[in-house]
Formats: structure tokens, C-alpha cells, sequence
């Protein structure tokens, strides 16, 4: 499917209006804009502004607080877990992470269990706010479930992503930003608009059974957790979602299981709901809580050199360490613009006509 590209710096001032329009202070409106764009950036496509709309409609259902006051509930000098008063994950996320960090600061590591919050983007820009800091950054998140167990036909889980951000010297940092799913929600609703099918081992149909159809969710289906089934290693997808989920709610208070509240505002919001909103976990380790930061960093450069140097299978450049590939994507799309789909496109023009924002020109 064709795309149209625009700016970088275009699409940060238009969504940026969006979030004011909304009623979001100045601060928090760009700081959603810059969360939610570096999405696009890093090539997550699923969960950039193609999601705009999406918050959009939460805030209309008053799911969203455009003003939240975010406090923290509990806390040891180590340790918090912060409400985030229905606010946007986007917002939510990274002052959370910021407590985490400034915990860290003061006694080494900070860890930060978060409720009542919602949707906080992507997991990698998160995490890697601890990167200026020589710090090792963690994040994580439950999300709508939508994903079966093994050997379930029931959702119970969301794609539950696990981001780790660790700091290199002169390497760029080893960033693993996944979801404990085979493949993501977002890449499905890719699949979607492009009309295209799924790989066998993504999802489930309504029976438990294997399927390429990329609309199964809507007919009773499920995600699958990553390895797609048992004998591929699925259970240990599964046990890594589940780990997200008590880190991110049971911890927190936050709703859990099939109770989180589901991304699209015309989805019913569950029964007898057991905590508040959507939960996520944070970590900020300081390195030199462990050895000295520089010495850390310099053997992260001989980890890294030593697997970019593997041998490789026929056919294959490169062996790449994560992160390399959104790194690599967000140069490219800084100077080139990024890529959005037909149909992104005119949803985003249908909310600049009804907020009466200016609609960015294209870059081609």
C-alpha cells in the first residue's frame, strides 16, 4: 500500500496541538507528542500516530484525564507506586520512569510499579531515559487482553512488552524492546489495512486451531504468546507475559488478567473490575552502583564488537544487537520524513478539520 510522507518536525507540532486540544497543559502535550512520535521513528509504526485517533476516543469516552495529577501512593527511598489518575500513558510513563531514575540517583537502583494509567506507547522510549544517566533502564506494561495461554482459547493477557536499555561506551546501546507475543497487536492491524495475511504462529481462531486470518480477533480469536505453540516454546511466552502482568498490576493495584481496559474506547469495559486503569514497571539501576561506569561501558563495546563480528549463515550480512535496527530506521526517517499509510492519513486530516488544527504538507 502507498505511503505519504511528512516531516518529522511537522507531525511533532501537529499531534502536539491534538494532546492541546484535548485540554493537556503545554508541558504534558508535548511531551505525548515526542513519546508517541518516536513510535514513527524508530519504525514501530503500530504505535505511533496511527494510534492518535485511538486516544482520541478514550478521552471522548472520559477514559482519559487531559489533567492528571500524578502522585506517587507508597514509596521507600528505593522504591514508589504512583497513580497515574487516569492520565495518558504517554504522560504517565515518563514522569514515572523519572522517579525511578531519581531514586536511582540516591541509592543506586529505583523501581517504580505504576496504576490507573493508560496505553504509554512504546516501551523503548521509556527505558532508554536512563541511558543519559549511565543508567540501565526497564520497562514494562500490561495491555488488553487479547492474548490466549498456552492451551487456552480464552484472552487473559495483552502483548505485554518487556523493553532492557544498556548503556554502551562508544557502541550505541544494546536496546531489546519486544512484546512477549509472537507479534504484536499493532503489526495485526497493520496486516489489516494492508489486506495482507498473517504468518502461522501469530494468532489463534475461535477454536484453539492455527489461522492466517489477520481479522481472527474479531471472530472469537486470540493472539498467541511468543513461540505461537507448545512445542515451539509457547509457555515460556506465556510465563513471560504473566510476569509483566503482576509486575505491572498485581504489584501496582492496576487492573490484571482479562480485567485491563481495553485500547479501543468501543470495547465494553470489563465487570467487577479489581484495581485502577493500566498498569506498568520501571527500573533505573545506576551502573556505578555496581562497578565503575566506565569499565562497564567499555566491556559493552567488547560484547557488542564480539557478536557484530559472529559468522554468519548464508545469505545474512550481519548479526545485529538489539536496538540496531530502530536506531538505524530513526536516522533515516530525521533527514527522509516518515512513511504513513493512506488510510493513517485520513484520519489524522478528519482530526485536525474537527479540532481546527492545521493538517501538516507532505514531504514528496
Amino acid at each position: 500500500m502507498a505511503t505519504i510522507t511528512f516531516l518529522y518536525k511537522d507531525l511533532l507540532q501537529y499531534t502536539e496541538a491534538i494532546f492541546q486540544k484535548l485540554g493537556s497543559t503545554p508541558e504534558d502535550a508535548a511531551l505525548a507528542a515526542k513519546v508517541l512520535l518516536s513510535a514513527d521513528l524508530r519504525g514501530v509504526d503500530s504505535h505511533g500516530v496511527a494510534r492518535l485517533s485511538g486516544y482520541v476516543r478514550l478521552w471522548e469516552v472520559k477514559r482519559v484525564n487531559a489533567t492528571p495529577n500524578v502522585q506517587i501512593l507508597h514509596q521507600t527511598p528505593s522504591t514508589a507506586t504512583v497513580d497515574g489518575d487516569s492520565g495518558l500513558g504517554l504522560v504517565v510513563a515518563p514522569k514515572a520512569m523519572q522517579i525511578a531514575i531519581n531514586k536511582a540517583k540516591q541509592v543506586g537502583t529505583g523501581w517504580v510499579s505504576v496504576q490507573n494509567s493508560n496505553h504509554f506507547g512504546i516501551a523503548g522510549f521509556h527505558a532508554m531515559m536512563a541511558l543519559e544517566e549511565d543508567m540501565i533502564g526497564i520497562c514494562m506494561t500490561n495491555a488488553s487482553p487479547l492474548v490466549s495461554p498456552t492451551f487456552s482459547v480464552e484472552r487473559l493477557l495483552g502483548t505485554n512488552p518487556i523493553c532492557v536499555a544498556i548503556p554502551a561506551g562508544k557502541q550505541p546501546a544494546f536496546v531489546a524492546d519486544m512484546a512477549t507475543t509472537t507479534a504484536a497487536n499493532g503489526k495485526l492491524e497493520i496486516l489489516q489495512r494492508k489486506n495482507l495475511e498473517a504468518p502461522i504462529g501469530w494468532i489463534q481462531d475461535a477454536n484453539g486451531d492455527a489461522t492466517t486470518d489477520a481479522h481472527a480477533l474479531k471472530n472469537g480469536g486470540a493472539l498467541l504468546p511468543l513461540g505461537g505453540n507448545r512445542e515451539q516454546g509457547s509457555h515460556k511466552g506465556y510465563a513471560l507475559g504473566a510476569i509483566v502482568d503482576i509486575f505491572s498490576a498485581v504489584l501496582s493495584g492496576a487492573n490484571y488478567g482479562p480485567w485491563v481496559p481495553p485500547f479501543p474506547a468501543y470495547v465494553p469495559m470489563p465487570t467487577n473490575m479489581p484495581g485502577k486503569g493500566i498498569g506498568h514497571f520501571f527500573g533505573a539501576m545506576r551502573v556505578d552502583a555496581f562497578r565503575p561506569a566506565d569499565d562497564f561501558k567499555r566491556h559493552m563495546d567488547q560484547w557488542i564488537e564480539r557478536f557484530r563480528q559472529s559468522r554468519t549463515i548464508q545469505g545474512q550480512d550481519k548479526v545485529l544487537i538489539p536496538g540496531d535496527p530502530e536506531r538505524e530506521m530513526e536516522e533515516v526517517r530525521l533527514q527522509q520524513g516518515i512513511p504513513l499509510l493512506h488510510p493513517v492519513v485520513e484520519d489524522l486530516k478528519s482530526l485536525a478539520q474537527r479540532f481546527d488544527v492545521e493538517f501538516p504538507s507532505h514531504n514528496s
